[in-house]
């Protein structure tokens, strides 16, 4: 790859991972512009690394105390605020995990368009709006109880069509809801970190099966760039976000997807 390939796809997936504005989207847009080749599994599964570390250095403390209380809670029986979030996590995760499993050659043959993704980007985009305007902005995340984790996790499978976005839409939800935005953002962050680690995982085990040389000087600089763009961002999201809210996002997201409409219909 290129320099300037590396460079600019691993920014791409660092910052728009954890923006609510799809990444997948941004990631279609180098190669249909520019007719850049396909970057490769092996730079796919670095980035992925990259964001990974990202989300897990920048929530730290809430995933080892999240974990921890998890654990007591199965061997010890002993509940608490932290192993509710963790079964939060968890029922989250689920819903996503198997339809992308039942459904995962149907996605990849009739989603992958630039006008769905189009399409994706401005719908979702109107419906984070409103949620945004409309929720009431009441509950922190020590509110979440299964049902709404399972509401939030049904949101998120939404974004295994491409141009959705995974953070977008399960932000979406949990205003829906009523939650704060604080607290619909980094409930966002901590339900991205078993599927990152998923969607790494596949991608490694079919770079391993596949056979494919690896560029080790790509992979080194597609890890850091990811990481240190999306810690990045992630700090300065939740910094900024009880200020400017969703809409400049959502106005980014339109503006998005009618030049994708112009530019591939």
């Amino acid at each position: 790859m290129d320099w300037i390939h590396i460079v600019v796809l691993s920014l791409l997936q660092g910052i728009t991972e954890f923006l609510p504005v799809s990444s997948s989207a941004h990631l279609i847009l180098p190669s249909q512009l520019l007719g850049w080749p396909d970057q490769g599994l092996a730079f796919d599964v670095a980035v992925h690394v990259g964001t990974l570390l990202a989300v897990l250095i920048a929530f730290r403390h809430e995933v080892v105390a999240t974990a921890g209380g998890w654990f007591r809670h199965v061997f010890k029986r002993e509940a608490s605020a932290e192993s509710r979030l963790g079964w939060a996590v968890i029922i989250g995760t689920l819903p996503a995990a198997l339809i992308g499993y039942v459904l995962e050659d149907a996605i990849e043959l009739y989603t992958r368009s630039a006008l769905v993704i189009a399409t994706s980007t401005i719908v979702f985009g109107l419906v984070l709006w409103w949620a945004d305007a409309k929720g009431s902005r009441v509950y922190e995340m020590g509110r979440l109880d299964w049902k709404s984790a399972l509401f939030i996790g049904c949101a998120q499978a939404l974004a295994l069509i491409p141009g959705t976005s995974r953070s977008g839409i399960t932000i979406t939800a949990a205003l829906l809801l009523g939650f704060t935005r604080q607290s619909a953002a980094r409930f966002s962050f901590l339900l991205s970190i078993p599927l990152i680690l998923a969607a790494g995982t596949l991608k490694t085990v079919e770079l391993v099966q596949t056979g494919t040389d690896t560029q080790w000087i790509d992979i080194a600089w597609g890890i850091g760039l990811s990481f240190v763009s999306a810690v990045l961002c992630i700090k300065l999201f939740l910094a900024a976000l009880d200020r400017i809210g969703m809409l400049p996002f959502v106005i980014y997201r339109l503006v998005l997807g009618v030049v994708l409409f112009a530019l591939f219909l």
